[in-house]
C-alpha cells in the first residue's frame, strides 16, 4: 500500500479538450488518479467561447465529484486545446475560463502539445500529429520555448500529410494513370470501386465535377493497397513520411535540438496505417537529429495535462508521468 504525505495532499488537474470531446483528469502528487470527466466538443473554433465554457465546466465538474474535491482543492491546473492556435487568442480564451473559479496557477497550450508531456519520457521533446489534418509542436529542455508549424495551413503553409492530403496524393497517382502521366497503379480500380465510378475516365470527372468526393474511407484504402505492394501507393506513403518529417525539422531547429537526445511523440490514428510512413519520417528527422526517438503516443493526452499542471508547480514530473501511466491503465481496467 503506498503511504500518503502527512501534509495536506495536493491535486493536479489536466484538461484536453479537442474538436470531438473534452477531458478532464485530476491526480494527486504522487501521480495517483482520483477523478476522470468527459464532456463534448471543446474547440471554440466549432463551439465557441461559451460552449468551450460549458465542456469545461461539466467534464471538471464530473472529475471534481468523482475525487471528492472542490475546485478550490486544485493546486495547479494544466490545459491542452484545440483552437488555441496563437498568442493573440490567449486572453480571450483565458476569460473563457475564468468562469470555473480555478484560484490557482493555470496555464494552456494547444492541444497537440499534451502528446509531449504525456509521451516524451523527460516530459519535453516534440510532438507530430496525423489525423484528418497534421499538426508540430515542440517544448525546450527547460521548459520556457515552444516551436511549432502554422497547423491546419495545409498547401498555403507546406504542411501536408493529414488524411485529406494523403487521399488527395493518391487521387493524384490515379490522374496520372489517366492522362499517361503516370504508370497503372492498383489504387484505380480501388478507388473505382470504393467510389463506386465506372471507370477510370468518370472517376476522375466525377471528382473534378463534385459528384464522388474524398471520404475517410479512401485513406485507408491507400494504406491497404500500399500493404499489397503497389509501387505508387508505397511513394505516397513515403511522401507522408517525408513531409511530417519536415514538420519535425522545422521545429528541432527552430529548438536547437540537432544535438540533443529527444523524444519524437507520433500522435493520431494514420501512424497505425503502415510501418512505411513512420519508417520514412524516421529516417528524414535523422538526418537532422540523429538523436532522435520516435514513440507511437499509448496514453491519453489528457496525462499530459496533469504532468503540465505539475510543471507549473516545479515538480520533478518524470517519476510521476510513470505513476500516472500506470495508475491510469490501472483505472481503465477496473473500469
Amino acid at each position: 500500500m503506498t503511504m500518503r504525505s502527512a501534509k495536506s495532499p495536493q491535486y493536479y488537474l489536466g484538461v484536453d479538450a479537442g474538436g470531438s470531446k473534452t477531458h478532464a483528469l485530476i491526480a494527486n502528487e504522487i501521480g495517483e488518479v482520483v477523478g476522470f470527466g468527459q464532456a463534448g466538443p471543446g474547440n471554440w473554433e466549432g463551439v465557441g467561447l461559451d460552449g468551450l465554457t460549458q465542456s469545461l465546466t461539466e467534464s471538471i465538474g464530473k472529475a471534481l465529484a468523482e475525487s471528492r474535491i472542490t475546485i478550490k482543492d486544485v493546486s495547479s491546473c494544466g490545459m491542452g486545446l484545440a483552437g488555441f492556435d496563437w498568442p493573440s487568442q490567449r486572453s480571450m480564451i483565458l476569460d473563457a475560463i475564468t468562469p470555473l473559479g480555478l484560484d490557482c496557477p493555470v496555464d494552456i497550450v494547444n492541444d497537440s502539445t499534451l502528446g509531449i508531456f504525456a509521451g516524451a519520457a523527460d516530459g519535453w521533446g516534440v510532438s507530430v500529429v496525423s489525423g484528418t489534418g497534421c499538426n508540430c509542436r515542440g517544448w525546450s529542455r527547460d521548459l520556457k520555448r515552444e516551436g511549432r508549424v502554422v497547423g491546419g495551413g495545409s498547401y498555403w503553409s507546406g504542411e501536408y500529410a493529414g488524411g485529406y492530403d494523403i487521399a488527395a496524393r493518391a487521387m493524384r497517382a490515379v490522374t496520372f494513370e489517366w492522362n499517361k502521366r503516370g504508370p497503372a497503379t492498383a489504387l484505380s480500380p480501388a478507388f473505382i470501386s470504393r467510389l463506386g465510378a465506372k471507370d477510370l475516365a468518370d472517376l476522375v470527372e466525377g471528382v473534378y465535377v463534385g459528384r464522388y468526393d474524398f471520404n475517410p474511407g479512401l485513406i485507408m484504402l491507400v494504406f491497404d493497397v500500399a500493404t499489397h505492394g503497389d509501387e505508387e501507393a508505397l511513394d505516397v506513403i513515403r511522401w507522408a513520411g517525408n513531409e511530417l518529417g519536415q514538420l519535425a525539422c522545422g521545429v528541432i531547429r527552430q529548438l536547437n535540438f540537432e544535438n540533443e537526445h529527444f523524444d519524437v511523440v507520433l500522435i493520431g490514428s494514420l501512424f497505425e496505417g503502415h510501418p512505411l510512413m513512420k519508417e520514412t519520417m524516421g529516417e528524414t528527422i535523422h538526418k537532422v537529429a540523429a538523436g532522435a526517438r520516435l514513440i507511437r503516443l499509448s496514453a491519453p493526452p489528457v496525462i499530459g495535462g496533469v504532468v503540465f499542471a505539475m510543471q507549473l508547480t516545479g515538480l520533478n514530473t518524470k517519476p510521476l508521468r510513470e505513476n500516472l501511466l500506470t495508475s491510469m491503465a490501472l483505472r481503465n481496467r477496473e473500469v
